[in-house]
């Protein structure tokens, strides 16, 4: 303490005359070893929107070994005269995950060769996405051979193949070089899939020879943005003027689709049409996969969308209604996120760093209208869609304390920050909520119009008049805040700048509540769960809104809110309720539990398991079970009806 409170010259001398007590200290001496940084020359370099000079590459993917789930690619690198040092680049800064996500874990066995001869290589050592390949003089062509392994189990990563289907995503098995814009490289894709498979992708001039597939030559960026489906198992429905709904399934009976259910989807791509009022492909892809076996997705592409149902999904299509959503949420994306896309989210290649912060208009929009265009065209019911509404209102009137300091729109930093992974009190934390905070964001911006035009206007007009502009463009068109703000001011004048910036930018606002009320609904509890929560929880317990838990079938803790009756008795994620007041854990026991403490009984009484720990734990909560649920405010049609109707016959 003496010498950090020392002035200089006295230290110097009691570092002198105390070498015991200089030893001790914290602070470093000149003796010991002591490197020091030099300047990294890792800053990206921005590439040239230059054509590859090379010609042509041609990418070659045999996807025939389901069995242990590998694809085996070749790829032919034709190089420019005089190159010495030839820099390739696996997708790093990937579309529509809004992150460094590429899957550079997944490749391997990577070879590089020139006329038969095997060829140096070595990574970038501050970009391990970029490998360095050395030629020998007068090499005018490289081949590269590597393997992309697709995860077997979902603890490595998302099954992109089984033994009846496969999602192929070329961004996670080829390679680009680097210094040119992506839509500058030229590439001619082929695929050899199982036999009899059949293949699905937005692609064009698909042309068979057996089991292996060609295609004509197109540019990486729309390679990339063109995903395979296919499968053993397989159908294709015409759903709309150039619009195709392609489905695989682990098993035939999972393909059957009802005329009247099929006419939903027709009738979402009608209403997208109304809504948008222009379209900006020429042909669209439903890439649809019934599965628990592949993995999940729901991702966007400008003349497709990746979407996986629940094997059932088709078949009950009643009881399955809450899971339909996400093929809704993709379509919009082809103009909202493809079409119209935030300035820092547009990127030359997929090595440049991409900026999430408008993230709420990307998704939040999209997140809005998915949910709207479902109940128009009756893809999901009206019932289903204010069940949905009624769990985002609850989420963020009582279930996210972290509002009180972390902004939505600083949530849009998630898919870097955290790359979608668990985290303990996700709660205080915050996950990626410009999705549905950003949702009732835009439904309160649809009331403002409303009600400020008397009924004339609504969010509709914005969608029409941002999204929809230039019918026929296939191509980017960029945006900024202060053109989002301007474009709602000519839907109707309002200070809509400060208006976005207090909802999205500033913390600890109050929940996001008024877009419901002014919409003429209210939220209210009942001890039973609404259609889409009952749904949504199927194989688990939600007692979020009453213990603060939600529950595995087995009683492990999967998440605990943060100041939660659970969470301030030590109740932790990971954690297993063993027991309820003495009797083996089950939901009822649970459920029963609950309601006997509201009616006045004991405590709940939680025998809790935590690794090799077994503690007694009393709740003394009195609240009874709670679901929350919308309903309307008083008789007649109301602003959130209205926005639900249909516009189309």
């Amino acid at each position: 303490m003496i010498i950090r409170t020392a002035p200089l010259a006295l230290a110097a001398a009691l570092l002198l005359t105390q070498p015991a007590l200089a030893q001790k200290s914290s602070l470093r001496l000149d003796t010991n070893s002591a490197p020091v940084a030099p300047q990294l020359s890792d800053a990206t370099p921005l590439p040239q929107d230059v054509a590859w000079p090379g010609g042509t590459i041609k990418l070659d993917i045999d996807a025939t070994d389901t069995r242990r789930g590998v694809y085996r690619v070749q790829q032919t690198i034709p190089v420019p005269a005089g190159t010495r040092d030839l820099r390739l680049l696996l997708p790093e800064w990937l579309p529509g995950k809004h992150a460094a996500r590429g899957a550079i874990n997944l490749l391997s066995d990577v070879r590089f060769s020139a006329n038969g001869q095997p060829l140096e290589w070595h990574r970038n050592t501050l970009d391990v996405y970029e490998f360095h390949v050395v030629l020998p003089q007068g090499v005018r062509e490289v081949t590269a051979n590597f393997v992309h392994t697709s995860p077997i189990t979902g603890s490595e990563g998302r099954i992109t193949m089984t033994q009846e289907m496969l999602n192929l995503q070329w961004e996670a098995m080829s390679l680009y070089p680097a210094g040119h814009y992506t839509r500058r490289i030229a590439m001619q894709p082929t695929v050899t899939v199982p036999q009899g498979w059949r293949v699905f992708t937005a692609l064009d001039g698909q042309r068979r020879e057996g089991d292996r597939l060609v295609w004509n030559t197109v540019d990486y960026e729309t390679l990339v943005d063109s995903p395979i489906f296919a499968g053993k198992y397989a159908r294709q429905w015409e759903v709309g003027e150039n619009v195709r709904l392609d489905a695989i399934a682990d098993a035939p009976k999972y393909l059957e689709l009802a005329p009247e259910n099929r006419q939903t989807f027709n009738k979402m791509v009608d209403e997208a049409d109304a809504l948008f009022g222009a379209r900006h492909f020429d042909h669209y892809d439903i890439l649809l996969a019934m599965t628990d076996r592949m993995g999940g997705i729901g991702l966007e592409h400008h003349r497709s969308g990746e979407n996986q149902y629940e094997p059932e999904t088709l078949i009950k299509w009643d009881e399955m209604d809450w899971d339909r959503n996400v093929v809704a949420h993709e379509l919009v994306h082809s103009w909202n996120g493809k079409f119209r896309r935030p300035a820092g989210l547009w990127t030359p290649d997929y090595r440049t760093p991409m900026q999430d912060d408008l993230l709420w208009v990307y998704e939040g929009q999209t997140q809005f209208w998915g949910w709207v265009l479902a109940a128009r065209s009756g893809l999901q019911t009206k019932e289903t869609i204010l069940g949905t509404f009624a769990l985002a209102a609850a989420m963020y009137s009582e279930g996210v304390p972290g509002r009180a300091w972390r902004t939505v729109q600083d949530t849009t930093y998630g898919p870097i920050v955290n790359a979608r992974r668990p985290i303990p009190f996700s709660s205080l934390t915050r996950g990626e909520d410009y999705y549905v905070e950003g949702a009732l964001t835009w439904l309160e911006a649809d009331q403002i119009i409303r009600d400020g035009t008397g009924g004339k206007k609504g969010l509709d007009d914005f969608a029409k008049a941002f999204f929809g502009k230039t019918d026929g463009d296939w191509g980017v068109l960029t945006y900024d805040f202060d053109e989002v703000a301007a474009t709602l001011n000519t839907v109707y004048p309002y200070d809509w700048a400060s208006f976005l910036d207090t909802r999205l930018r500033q913390p600890g606002q109050p929940a996001p509540m008024k877009g419901l009320e002014k919409a003429g609904y209210r939220l209210l509890w009942k001890d039973t769960p609404n259609s889409y929560e009952k749904g949504r929880t199927r194989n688990s317990l939600n007692l979020f809104y009453s213990l603060g838990v939600s529950l595995g079938k087995d009683g492990t803790v999967r998440s605990t809110l943060w100041d939660g009756p659970a969470f301030n008795a030590g109740i932790v994620n990971g954690a297993q309720i063993i027991a309820v007041d003495g009797e083996a854990f089950s939901e009822s026991a649970i459920k029963d539990a609950i309601t006997a403490a509201k009616d006045g009984g004991e405590p709940i009484k939680l025998l809790v398991k935590r690794g090799d720990r077994y503690d007694t734990i009393a709740i003394d909560y009195r609240g009874g079970l709670r679901y929350p649920w919308i309903e309307p405010v008083g008789k007649g049609e109301h602003g959130l009806d209205r926005l639900l109707k249909p516009r189309t016959k």
